[in-house]
């Protein structure tokens, strides 16, 4: 319901600021732990929740017919199952076709039955797919024979963005525009020299290597698009009523409310969460570089709150010295909590945390006092401390780490369950 809800507020804030085609919900299936570009992105490792989720989503954006939007699902075939990141390499899904039927495929069938307006393609490379080794986004198997006859999806597809490594390391703006619209593409996404690439489509019309037909297939789809969004009589924005449509407090309460349920306690066995004495409590912050602000809410928050609980921020260039000094402070308390904050791809490769962090948690381990973690935002680090217990947002923003904040001190119920493995990182997966 949360998310029907959130679909609902993301069309209708986009359509207020004149956004009509909105490139969510993401469909991938996160069951990578070491994926450096997915993670939060996704609703998490199982598919059948995260095509609950994905048909929530759609059905809360669609259902303001006044002001329509186009929603999108990403990244098509499925980008959950990769340890690269397709903005700098090429990633690769190395599935069975059975694998991809029962995992990756399913989030987007229910997308296609639920009336997704637009796929968005994926730059992966799938073999048991695509035996060539191109992207899927310009894979003719991967675009018309899977996406449209086998899955029936007859609406837009959206190339992902054509600048990014995981394309242009095979082909230049030229061909990689060309070879998307033979695929099945009906708009290129971002080419990273679009004058290029209008060229180069202009001369594969004019050779015969693209059709005429072709090309109005795709503007026909892209027309009738606007005509449901009704651009065509109300194609401006009322920019005085932004004040009014954007951050109205409902939006905000739903936020908070959203945020709050997702905060999960993990490894809590021993119920040293939330923390029984806050005042007795030293928290220590950890953003992810000495000039992030990541955290920056989750200790004002505690402040205000709790304003007996002792907070520090550190920098992950701890040196020596200062690491002895946070020890000694944590000595003075009976429970000690580090929050460490995080992007999704913050930490990539698996790595526990930024800098001299692994470290400083190794000393505070060492004290023999209740140590407790709290994940603002990427909760894989987590792996790396399984006998500790923690808190997790899955979000960085700051309802979330308000939300946190609250949870920790008791002020919040902890309710959210847990939609990844963690897994240790030298664990044999079942």
């Amino acid at each position: 319901a949360l998310t029907r809800a959130l679909g609902a507020a993301t069309a209708r804030e986009a359509r207020a600021m004149g956004i009509h085609w909105v490139f969510a919900p993401v469909a991938d299936v996160n069951n990578n732990p070491d994926n450096p570009v997915i993670h939060l992105r996704a609703f998490g490792e199982k598919p059948a929740e995260v095509a609950r989720h994905v048909r929530a989503f759609i059905e809360g954006a669609h259902s303001s017919r006044a002001a329509p939007v186009l929603v999108t699902v990403k990244h098509f075939p499925g980008h959950g199952d990769t340890a690269e990141d397709s903005h700098h390499d090429l990633a690769t899904v190395t599935a069975s076709p059975e694998r991809l039927e029962a995992l990756e495929l399913v989030p987007f069938r229910a997308a296609i039955e639920a009336g997704v307006d637009s796929v968005m393609t994926a730059h992966v490379t799938v073999p048991a797919l695509e035996p060539a080794g191109i992207p899927a986004t310009v894979s003719p198997s991967i675009l018309t024979n899977l996406l449209r006859r086998d899955l029936g999806f007859q609406g837009l597809v959206s190339t992902d963005a054509l600048d990014m490594r995981g394309l242009t390391r095979f082909f230049d703006a030229g061909e990689a525009a060309v070879r998307a619209l033979e695929a099945g593409a009906d708009l290129l996404l971002m080419p990273a020299n679009p004058r290029a690439a209008i060229n180069a489509v202009v001369a594969a019309v004019e050779s015969g290597r693209l059709s005429r037909q072709r090309l109005d297939a795709s503007v026909r789809k892209l027309l009738y698009a606007k005509q449901r969004l009704h651009l065509d009589r109300h194609r401006f924005v009322n920019l005085e009523a932004l004040a009014d449509a954007l951050n109205t407090p409902e939006d905000q309460a739903l936020a908070a409310d959203a945020a709050q349920r997702a905060v999960t306690a993990y490894n809590n066995g021993q119920g040293v969460l939330p923390l029984a004495d806050p005042a007795k409590a030293c928290v220590f912050v950890l953003p992810p570089t000495r000039t992030s602000t990541l955290g920056g809410t989750f200790a004002a928050t505690l402040a205000t709150l709790s304003p007996q609980t002792r907070v520090q921020t550190l920098t992950p260039a701890l040196a020596p010295s200062e690491i002895e000094e946070a020890v000694r402070f944590a000595g003075t308390c009976e429970t000690v909590v580090a929050a460490y904050a995080a992007y999704s791809a913050a930490y990539p490769n698996g790595a526990a945390l930024a800098g001299n962090y692994p470290a400083l948690l190794e000393r505070l381990a060492a004290l023999g006092r209740p140590l407790a973690l709290v994940a603002l935002g990427n909760p894989y680090p987590l792996r790396h401390f399984p006998t500790l217990p923690a808190l997790a947002t899955f979000s960085t923003v700051e309802p979330s780490e308000e939300a946190a904040a609250r949870a920790l001190i008791g002020e919040a119920p902890i309710t959210g369950k847990l939609p990844v493995t963690l897994r240790p990182p030298d664990a044999t997966a079942p």
